[in-house]
């Protein structure tokens, strides 16, 4: 099991809690971006930057994925990807795709683009606000734990 975070938009304040969370589990993290960020010096984090392009950091993302390894990514139609292969993804607000609601959040999304290239709806998702940040903690806690499970069960 591994953390793949689709690091390009990913919020400082999340990314101080995940990786609280993953080095009290040293979980192996791999952060991937178009640009290098700047992460612990630890042997099971580490860092991937890819060339700049539309969704070249997703497809990379989508690429790498197993079953059972956690996305973190605020791109729904990755996480639809992510999902597909049998994998957990996680937005940075907090939302936990699962194979119950992403291809409803996938039609949402796609009628919001809609309304936003017709001029319907204008402006994006408000800032990262402390409500926020306790959303994602208790998302990535209640994966994290079910991974903790799942890997258990497996041990037996």
């Amino acid at each position: 099991m591994k953390i793949l975070v689709d690091a390009d938009a990913f919020p400082n304040a999340l990314k101080e809690i995940l990786l609280r969370a993953v080095l009290k589990r040293s979980i192996t993290t791999l952060f991937i971006a178009n640009k290098k960020i700047s992460i612990p010096n630890e042997a099971f984090i580490s860092m991937e930057v890819v060339p700049l392009g539309l969704d070249v950091a997703d497809n990379r993302i989508a690429e790498l994925v197993e079953a059972e390894d956690l996305v973190i990514t605020a791109d729904i139609p990755l996480a639809d990807r992510v999902v597909a292969k049998g994998a957990f993804a996680l937005d940075p607000r907090g939302t936990i795709y699962d194979e119950e609601n992403i291809k409803y959040l996938l039609a949402m999304r796609n009628l919001m683009d809609e309304l936003r290239c017709c001029g319907e709806i204008t402006g994006g998702p408000s800032a990262i606000d402390a409500k926020t940040i306790r959303t994602f903690a208790d998302g990535l806690n209640k994966l994290l734990s079910k991974m903790d499970k799942n890997k258990s069960q497996e041990m037996l």
